[in-house]
């Protein structure tokens, strides 16, 4: 299988804004990639039908990702509900203007807070996030939108760290509207078997990130992903590969993703790579499979 390669806006800057989407966009599609994920940090950082008619131009698959920053919860503890229940539907609404079939990000808690929960505890937080999720996932259906949930490694939560506790606690309303993201590095940190995570998975994968372990260039790195491509065509993921890393420049970023050393010469030589080694992979991979038949 031959899936669109997409690189994170992250990768280069934040914010993103209007004037630094043209120019990265036009950069993603100079270098080869085939979608582009736009981080929408706070509502109206970037123009949707703007955003739409460049990207139409110049041939990008969008996808919407979603920023958890302090005080973003759907659950009362970690901060104010009905805020995030608002910007989130502003999230959709962004993806329904731009033709953006996904919006991805770790909807349930502030990126970074983390905090010790009982078994008992824990049904309940995933009680209450389904109760508040779910008037924005049955939106985000009739938009033709899904929400994809994504599981974040113990240090930046502790409310889903693996695929199992996404599916117990989003379960019942898994659906058009609802699906989990997965991202390769969480899935190193916090899966023993990543593979075997992302086929539990199956169906209710939505989108799919990627980047080397040490969130650098994919393929640079310890990761087996010819394994983790083969999982994803049991799990009949169809899907967007999305390359998301961070620039260690830009000082909030560095901060928020724990960007201490440049991960490669350059960021573009860190998209490039992936690109190139994604592309060759999955080239390989349909070539051995043609020459089976």
């Amino acid at each position: 299988m031959h899936r669109t390669i997409g690189v994170n806006t992250w990768v280069w800057t934040s914010p993103l804004t209007d004037t630094s989407l043209d120019e990265l966009a036009r950069r993603a599609a100079g270098m080869g990639f085939g979608a582009i994920e736009l981080p929408l940090e706070n509502v109206g950082d970037w123009d949707p039908l703007r955003a739409r008619d460049l990207l139409d131009e110049l041939g990008l698959t969008p996808v919407v990702v979603g920023a958890m920053g302090p005080g973003r919860s759907l659950l009362a503890r970690a901060g104010d509900v009905a805020a995030t229940q608002a910007y989130l539907r502003a999230c959709i609404s962004a993806a329904a203007a731009l033709g953006a079939a996904t919006v991805a990000g770790p909807f349930y808690a502030p990126t970074g807070v983390t905090w010790r929960m009982s078994d008992e505890e824990r049904a309940d937080a995933a009680t209450e996030l389904r109760r508040n999720l779910e008037p924005l996932v049955a939106e985000a259906a009739e938009s033709g939108v899904a929400l994809a949930v994504e599981p974040l490694n113990r240090y930046e939560t502790s409310v889903l760290n693996t695929v199992d506790q996404a599916l117990v606690a989003l379960g019942p309303i898994l659906g058009p509207g609802l699906g989990l993201a997965l991202d390769t590095y969480h899935l190193n940190i916090e899966e023993k078997r990543p593979a075997d995570a992302i086929r539990t998975a199956g169906r209710a994968i939505a989108y799919v990130q990627v980047c080397g372990n040490d969130r650098g260039a994919v393929g640079d790195d310890h990761t087996d992903w010819p394994g983790l491509l083969d999982a994803l065509d049991d799990a009949d993921y169809r899907g967007i590969l999305g390359l998301e890393s961070f620039t260690g420049e830009n000082a909030t970023i560095a901060v928020a993703a724990s960007v201490w050393r440049p991960l490669a010469a350059s960021q573009d030589e860190l998209a490039q790579r992936s690109l190139a080694y994604l592309t060759a992979l999955q080239d390989a991979r349909s070539g051995s499979a043609s020459a089976t038949l």
